[in-house]
């Protein structure tokens, strides 16, 4: 290698804007002697390099060994160019292409440096709500256009002071080029409202609102992704007044602490757990209750876990260190729940909040930056068992044994990164947890957590998303996948787009394709997919689906036998329908002779009627959900007979395995016909757990027996299916998988018969990650 002076340009793509790239790359580049410049692009960061081969090969080695901590390089390019004679290294103006390909980071938490500025008296931005640098703050939920430039975002109402600017124009500064770059006095600011929309006329509106938390005040708190909608954690009377004013009846509420220590007071935190807590991200972490803890039993009603999160804005940082004051008069934890009446998408809008969550809130503590994209915090849970073989992947943080139950802030929009290129694809999601996923080259981009699309308001929120992930990503879809289920919104939005090639997609084969598409693997495999409702092939509603699977298409190697589901949706929300089901399967008749709960609890009445639902078959579709199963048991343990959300039934039977004392228990027998396909009968399940509640055995081991049934049920018709087809690869997935127990116990039982296990670590197994299958699987057919 010589002296001699060449020119390189490379071509970087990735995540490399509003990161501090530019800033890297140029002390890099000076570091070495290196002349030429670097600019954003439409599709990610160009550099021109001048100087020695030697310096430059050295510039290219530390470029990806040495980037900043929130970039993530996918692809560099180097082609030698002309030497231009460029007499020093310089940032130059973004370029703007055609083609935007640049891959936009998320939100990230606030900084530790940011953080000891805010509590630094003597520096300019002490308490200032919206402190931020190149390593922190808000970047997906304040964009409108590529590159990441602050004209495109929701700082360009806000002109920079002298101050802010020599900072924004020092590349030797931590604030060089950060777009959301302010101070107090030429940034965004907080105010605080009653819940009339009047000011309150305060000096510190933060702390202010602190003080009404204490009160026992509702408050509505403007956030990184929308609202908040906060309440003292210890306060019962005022957690139970949120939940009368949300129409929330049962589900729990996320929480928040100041850090660590708060949390340890009332949860286990395991190191896996910590990490997670602490990630840029900031995710809601589920994490086990502490039996004797200070916060309101109507934080998370009937359930072992809370879902915690830290502080991830410079405003969470400055309310919650007034709040843990340590007196007599501070707090735990703050329930910060989504801001917006059950079912409806978080407020992001100032009007629009004050409008829908008046008749919630007290007061409302806003702020007037902006949200262009409305984002509902993450949840997360770490999965403890033997075999650790999960990996939650985000850039180049990773953990082991993490499982999303809700992918959003935090994560999107970074994509799936495929093992292929695929045609600009719209998925368009299933009904409930919806996400959308729009494809481009060897990416699959999910969007943020939707929600279910069952009203109006909702549906718009569904419309508004593929527009703005579509416009700000440059992708114009050849193709539009869609679920089967004629009725759903999804369904009925791609259907209206003549103009593209439509492509319907089974509901459970899309969730074994979504989590073959994370693990880039080529069919075909065993895929068990297991949910509450889905539609099947046959027109029947499935859930308890044994498949053999490529990304093409699937044949049905087994099924949970069909069930009646008397009153068909109705049965979702009264698991008592679904315990006569089964019953009534199980026993025929004589169940009437049974001395268990659920007879005894239910109107004789409703019971005959159900019973004629079932003989009659009428308004009773027929069911191979395990979903229901699990509602089933529920219902004839006594458990649950109506449900507030979806899944608590489940939920709760999972919650009850865990109580009592841990022992080793034995399984019920379990059957199944093999004809054309293997077909499960519950029936030999339900007679076990009936006899064990005659012999009166504690609910809690009968929990871990059912669970402990299924886990020796479907591994060993994995094996028997391997025999049959030579197929070694098993694949999970499906919202059943969010069952802990479920999970681990297949893996872990799979594993010691020699299979390769494959379940969910980049995006939810629930209907939160179907659409990225609904993708794979449009691409594979077309190809």
């Amino acid at each position: 290698m010589t002296n001699r002076q060449i020119a390189k340009k490379l071509e970087i793509n990735g995540i490399v804007q509003g990161v501090g790239f530019r800033p890297f790359v140029y002390q890099l580049a000076n570091r070495l002697g290196l002349k030429g410049d670097v600019a954003n692009t439409s599709s990610g960061v160009s550099v021109h390099l001048e100087g020695s081969g030697e310096d430059i090969e050295v510039f290219c080695a530390d470029l990806l060994r040495t980037h900043p901590p929130l970039a993530h390089i996918t692809e560099v390019s180097a082609c030698p160019v002309t030497l231009k004679g460029f007499h020093a290294f310089s940032i130059t103006k973004s370029e703007i292409h055609a083609n935007k390909s640049a891959l936009i980071s998320p939100d990230v938490c606030v900084c530790e440096d940011c953080l000891r500025e805010l509590s630094d008296p003597r520096d300019r931005r002490y308490q200032y709500p919206f402190i931020n640098c190149t390593n922190c703050g808000p970047r997906y939920t304040i964009i409108s256009e590529l590159p990441y430039d602050r004209p495109n975002t929701s700082m360009k109402l806000f002109e920079m002071c002298e101050k802010c600017q020599a900072e924004y124009d020092d590349p030797g500064n931590r604030r060089f080029h950060a777009q959301p770059n302010a101070c107090a006095v030429c940034g965004p600011h907080v105010t605080l409202y009653d819940n009339t929309g009047e000011r309150v006329s305060v000096s510190n509106p933060v702390k202010k609102t602190a003080t009404l938390l204490k009160q026992g005040h509702i408050l509505a708190i403007k956030g990184l992704g929308g609202f908040h909608l906060a309440a003292d954690a210890e306060n019962n009377d005022a957690v139970r007044q949120l939940r009368k004013r949300k129409h929330r009846e049962e589900k729990s509420f996320a929480i928040m602490s100041c850090d660590i220590e708060h949390i340890c007071k009332y949860a286990h935190v395991e190191p896996e757990e910590r990490s997670l807590l602490l990630s840029p991200p900031r995710p809601i972490v589920l994490l086990r209750k502490k039996e004797s803890n200070s916060l309101s039993e109507e934080v998370s009603p009937r359930n072992r876990y809370f879902g915690v999160m830290l502080p991830y804005t410079p405003l969470h940082h400055l309310l919650l260190n007034h709040l843990s004051i340590p007196d007599s008069k501070g707090t735990t934890a703050l329930v910060m729940t989504s801001g917006n009446m059950s079912d409806e998408p978080i407020a992001i809008d100032n009007d629009d909040a004050f409008e829908r969550l008046s008749g919630i809130a007290d007061y409302f503590l806003s702020h007037n930056r902006d949200i262009y994209v409305r984002s509902d915090d993450s949840i997360v849970r770490c999965l403890m068992f033997d075999a650790g073989c999960l990996k939650l992947e985000t850039g180049n943080w990773k953990l082991e044994t993490a499982q999303f139950i809700r992918r959003s802030r935090g994560y999107v929009p970074v994509p799936v990164f495929l093992d292929k290129k695929v045609p600009q694809i719209l998925a368009c999601g299933a009904e409930l947890k919806n996400t959308i996923c729009l494809t481009r080259e060897n990416k699959a981009f999910l969007s943020q957590h939707i929600g279910d699309i069952e009203n109006l308001a909702t549906y718009e929120f569904f419309k508004q998303t593929i527009e703005h992930t579509k416009h700000i990503l440059d992708i114009r879809p050849e193709i539009i996948a869609h679920d089967l289920h004629p009725d759903y919104l999804s369904t009925a939005y791609a259907l209206e787009h003549q103009g593209l090639e439509q492509i319907p997609v089974q509901h459970h084969h899309a969730h074994i394709v979504s989590c073959m598409a994370e693990h880039q693997l080529e069919g075909p495999v065993i895929g068990l997919s297991f949910d509450g409702t889905g539609y099947g092939s046959d027109g029947n509603i499935w859930g308890g689906e044994i498949l053999i699977a490529e990304a093409d298409k699937f044949t049905r190697a087994g099924h949970l036998s069909y069930i009646p589901m008397p009153g068909s949706a109705a049965a979702v929300k009264e698991p008592w329908r679904m315990a006569l089901s089964y019953l009534y399967d199980a026993f025929g008749e004589s169940f009437w002779n049974l001395d268990i709960p659920v007879l005894k609890e239910i109107d004789k009445n409703k019971i005959t009627f159900i019973v004629e639902m079932i003989r009659k078959k009428v308004n009773a579709p027929h069911t191979s959900s395990l979903g229901r199963f699990f509602d089933g048991m529920a219902g004839i343990m006594g458990i649950r007979h109506h449900v507030f959300f979806e899944g608590q039934a489940a939920v709760e039977l999972e919650m009850l395995a865990g109580k009592g004392k841990e022992s080793r228990v034995s399984a019920y027998d379990y059957e199944w016909i093999s004809e054309d396909m293997h077909r499960v009968l519950p029936a030999p399940i339900v007679r076990g757990v009936v006899e064990d509640m005659r012999k009166g055995v504690c609910p809690s081991e009968i929990s871990r027996k059912f669970h402990k049934t299924l886990v020796c049920l479907f591994s060993e018709l994995c094996e028997v299916i391997r025999k049959e087809n030579g197929l070694n690869r098993v694949v999970l997935s499906g919202g059943s998988f969010q069952n802990a127990i479920l999970l681990t116990g297949l893996i872990k039982s799979l594993k010691e018969k020699g299979f390769d296990v494959f379940a969910h670590t980049r995006v939810p197994a629930n209907d939160g990650g179907i659409s990225l299958g609904q993708a794979m699987i449009a691409a594979a057919m077309t190809r």
